[in-house]
């Protein structure tokens, strides 16, 4: 079952966040065999979606980073949006490991 998190990412602001995923025993999955990718929707059902690149930055301990740049972050509607991140070993096995609700927060300065 994949963890549960909200994210705040600000309108037109550079946005990093890490995950670390960890298997039942809450030791660190090794990734060095598997890509990620992530994606935000304002519902499940949204056709349009907008890509957070995850990248894996730290093999042997389970990590991954999901960032935007400020240009894409400033395309962003304001409000609630739903996401999840998913990893994908060399066999093709694919992995929910995090889900949750993003705080989109409007930006004044342009």
């Amino acid at each position: 079952m994949a963890a549960f998190t909200e994210l705040l990412i600000e309108q037109g602001a550079s946005f990093s966040t890490t995950v670390n995923v960890e298997d039942t025993s809450g030791s660190a999955v090794n990734l060095s065999s598997y890509t990620a990718s992530s994606q935000m929707r304002k519902s499940y059902y949204s056709s349009s979606y907008n890509i957070i690149t995850s990248t894996v930055t730290g093999n042997a301990n389970g990590e991954i980073t999901l960032s935007m740049t400020s240009a894409n972050t400033a395309n962003l509607t304001p409000g609630r949006q739903i996401f999840d991140l998913i990893i994908t070993s060399s066999t093709g096995i694919v992995t929910r490991v995090v889900e949750g609700v993003i705080i989109v927060s409007p930006g004044v300065t342009r």
